[in-house]
């Protein structure tokens, strides 16, 4: 072999050489192209089920929150009603009260007043029916969310900040307060004086 024959067998294997890298080099920039492709598809499925995961999530929560509204309408939609019936019960008691003490005055006012009692228990009993409770918590410690407070009165036999009398009694539905109850409590009697014209 000539001198010209090996310097072109070299060139051949050197352009061969450089095609093989050239097309290797193509491979790898496809590669990369489609790895970079295919991490960008993968970052927005991620995304995706991402979001998917989030709006199932709120979906649920609006669906517990309209549940607990719906559960709190049916509980609470008899409130106003309730509301409105009080003042029967209050005049009935005032009734009963009013008769106590007249048994010397007849038989009228004996049947007035058990007319009256048995009307009350009839009407009491039918709000119980629907879970109306009376409050009557005659001794029982002050409660700001459940009483509220007429007039301090100091009363040496009572517990301080106690009930000691009850000027109109309350009433609960399903737990919540519909009407406080009007009290009178009882002064520590050790308390601060108050300027009440201040």
């Amino acid at each position: 072999m000539s001198a010209d024959d090996k310097r072109n067998e070299q060139v051949e294997e050197q352009v061969e050489v450089d095609e093989v890298a050239a097309n290797a080099e193509q491979d790898a920039q496809a590669e990369t192209g489609e790895g970079s492709e295919l991490d960008a598809l993968k970052a927005q499925l991620q995304e995706y089920q991402d979001q998917a995961l989030r709006a199932q999530a709120e979906m649920q929560n609006v669906r517990r929150r309209a549940e607990l509204d719906v559960e709190k309408a049916h509980k609470f939609a008899l409130e106003k009603f309730v509301k409105e019936l009080l003042p029967v019960a209050d005049s009935l008691e005032k009734a009963v009260e009013s008769t106590e003490g007249q048994e010397e005055s007849g038989e009228l006012v004996a049947s007035i007043r058990q007319g009256a009692e048995m009307t009350l228990g009839l009407f009491l009993g039918s709000l119980k029916k629907f879970n109306v409770e009376q409050l009557n918590p005659v001794g029982e410690p002050f409660d700001p969310q459940q009483h509220e407070a007429m007039s301090m009165v100091p009363a040496p036999d009572a517990e301080p900040n106690s009930v000691v009398a009850v000027v109109q009694k309350g009433y609960l539905l399903n737990g919540r307060v519909v009407r406080p109850a009007m009290v009178v409590v009882a002064k520590a009697e050790s308390a601060p004086k108050i300027d009440e014209q201040a």
